[in-house]
């Protein structure tokens, strides 16, 4: 896997988080032996709310003081993303994310009732559920990710997402980049369906300039299995909601028909306008339709 030095080339909290979206909230806690980069905001019941592969806490920088409104949130950087500490390579993994946030939640003594995910983010949730880590009421799953790949895709993705992995030379290859050429990272953001602004489009290229955000993420696309997770759908616990979005060229809304196809008691909507980060597009609409869903308007 990445060399230690490559995952351990980061953001530094002082000098690129001094402008970080909600960072009143943040704070940086201690817990399953790492040192975690978290935002805790508001009142009322506790939702966790996680952000997807090689994105942050700033994704929800619009969402996330609209919940804190009627719930309390948490919302951590992943496991070496953004500031928080990045574990050994083969622990950047979908089993060992939803251990090690489970951790978290046990050193912050907050027990969530309703889970929020986006993409990846979503199905870490599942995972936490299905492993008793978490005992929320609800699951909301934005664009969640939560079937295996197919055809070509999935049998390929793996193999080259581990040599990817491997190779040192590529975060820092793709860091300088990033650094390089704006456009690039505006190209990319474009191909998931969803219109950003400048100011957005600025928070992501400062984590694409990161060799150990990059590196981790690409450990993190290399150890993803979600064979077991779809297997053990039906034994979900919590009512599951899957948002899905009509222009999202990401994760498109067939993928929340297949999670159906696997566990009919989850339902879906479907809302057409937005891509794959509509949280970030229109984070006023996604609140109201959390808090809906939640029964709490």
């Amino acid at each position: 896997m990445t060399s230690a030095k490559v995952l351990q080339d980061k953001l530094d909290w002082e000098r690129d988080g001094a402008d970080w979206p909600n960072r009143h909230a943040s704070r940086f806690v201690e817990a399953g032996g790492l040192r975690w980069h978290v935002q805790v905001a508001g009142s009322g019941p506790v939702l966790l709310l996680l952000h997807g592969t090689a994105a942050s806490t700033h994704s929800f920088g619009g969402l996330l003081p609209l919940l804190a409104e009627r719930c309390t949130v948490v919302c951590p950087d992943l496991p070496g993303h953004a500031f928080t500490e990045t574990p050994p390579p083969k622990e950047i993994c979908l089993t060992c994310m939803a251990s090690q946030l489970g951790a978290l939640l046990r050193a912050l003594e907050l027990d969530p009732e309703i889970g929020v995910g986006h993409s990846a983010g979503a199905a870490v949730l599942v995972q936490m559920a299905l492993d008793r880590l978490i005992e929320p009421r609800l699951i909301v799953s934005l664009s969640g990710a939560l079937m295996p790949l197919r055809g070509l895709a999935g049998k390929w993705f793996s193999p080259a997402a581990k040599l990817f992995a491997r190779n040192s030379f590529l975060p820092r290859f793709v860091a300088n980049g990033a650094r390089k050429d704006p456009k690039g990272v505006q190209r990319l953001a474009d191909s998931t369906g969803s219109e950003l602004t400048d100011h957005d489009i600025a928070f992501y290229r400062r984590l694409i300039a990161s060799p150990g955000h990059l590196a981790a993420a690409l450990n993190m696309m290399a150890n993803w299995d979600l064979e077991p997770l779809a297997r053990d759908l039906p034994e979900l616990t919590p009512e599951l909601l899957l948002v899905a979005f009509g222009n999202d060229k990401t994760v498109p809304p067939a993928e929340a028909e297949r999670v159906i196809a696997v566990d009919p008691r989850a339902r879906m909507k479907l809302v057409g306008g937005f891509g794959h980060l509509a949280h970030e597009e229109n984070p006023a609409y996604v609140a109201e339709l959390i808090f809906e869903a939640a029964g709490l308007r």
